[in-house]
């Protein structure tokens, strides 16, 4: 399959519903369609969560890692299908071996790689792992089904 440059947010947005405070990737590169890609998530402190999340020590959920991962692998669904997946949404199936390695703080930069298992019909499961700077911070499996179009 042909690799692509790069999705910047505007693309982003056109392929998925997710708007802020919920849109979690930034920038998606080393697209090779139906197989593989890298999303970039810039973590700063003005995320909604950090007050939160704690205030004297700020760091990101780990579900929302996850989030952004699942977000990642919807994108890479809907871009390598295409048309026919205009208007259709990524539903997240389920997570298994979920692993956190190393909390991610404001500043950092999450690399967000997902390579596709396999694919059924309107199923895909994806291995998908969160690295800052190299260094593993949280891993998964995720599986999404890709939903027909929903009627007005």
């Amino acid at each position: 399959m042909a690799s692509l440059d790069v999705l910047e947010i505007g693309d982003i947005v056109r392929k998925i519903p997710h708007r802020y405070p919920f849109l979690l990737v930034d920038r998606v590169r080393d697209i090779v369609l139906g197989e593989s890609a890298t999303g970039i998530k810039n973590v700063t402190i003005n995320e909604p969560f950090f007050p939160g999340h704690f205030p004297q020590r700020p760091v990101m959920p780990g579900v929302l890692i996850v989030e952004s991962m699942a977000q990642t692998c919807g994108i890479l669904v809907v871009h390598s299908l295409g048309e026919e997946a205009e208007g259709r949404l990524v539903y997240f199936m389920s997570i298994d071996s979920a692993r956190f390695r190393k909390p991610v703080v404001p500043g950092d930069v999450l690399h967000l790689e997902v390579a596709k298992n396999r694919a059924r019909g309107n199923v895909w499961r994806f291995e998908c792992m969160a690295k800052v700077e190299g260094a593993v911070v949280a891993q998964a499996t995720i599986t999404a089904m890709l939903m027909d179009k929903e009627l007005d």
